[in-house]
């Protein structure tokens, strides 16, 4: 086995496992965490084929960009939950 295959491998289980949690986690936070390394390890894939411009604007562009659109909007809309309210004499 060549050291490439490896690498590829472990990113590959990376890239599937984020993405499954992606989609099966309740919490919006950790999935826009997950799909952040999810879009991560796609960009390792692009430096792998010699891509590096490909892997930067991967980077630039999505994780840097769609990830934080994302992360704002999940803490803006977020609400919590009110307290039992006092009752008031």
């Amino acid at each position: 086995m060549t050291y490439e295959l490896i690498a590829f491998a472990l990113f590959a289980f990376v890239t599937l496992g984020s993405a499954v949690g992606v989609v099966l986690l309740q919490d919006p936070w950790h999935s826009a965490l997950l799909l952040g390394v999810s879009l991560t390890s796609v960009a390792v894939f692009y430096v792998m084929l010699a891509a590096e411009f490909v892997a930067m604007m991967q980077i630039l562009v999505y994780v840097g960009g769609v990830l934080i659109l994302i992360t704002f909007a999940v803490m803006l809309t977020q609400t919590e939950e009110p307290d039992e309210e006092v009752p008031r004499a």
